[in-house]
């Protein structure tokens, strides 16, 4: 589930999160409450911004190996 924020931005719920990196959500709520990411606490609800999951992926891509290079 989308939500749109005020700000414009989207954001997800924790298990959407989870669901995308396929990680348990109990790994995404420390990553949450320990600050590795942005949350944001709405009700009983834990919301991420969507941005969250490509800037992830962007920072913890290791560069491709050239095989020729060796």
């Amino acid at each position: 589930m989308k939500v749109a924020a005020q700000s414009g931005s989207d954001v997800i719920r924790v298990r959407e999160f989870a669901q995308q990196l396929r990680i348990s959500i109990w790994t995404a709520r420390q990553w949450a409450y320990s600050g590795k990411i942005a949350s944001c606490k709405a009700g009983k609800h834990l919301l991420i911004p969507a941005s969250e999951v490509s800037r992830l992926i962007t920072e913890n891509t290791r560069p491709r190996l050239d095989p020729k290079a060796q």
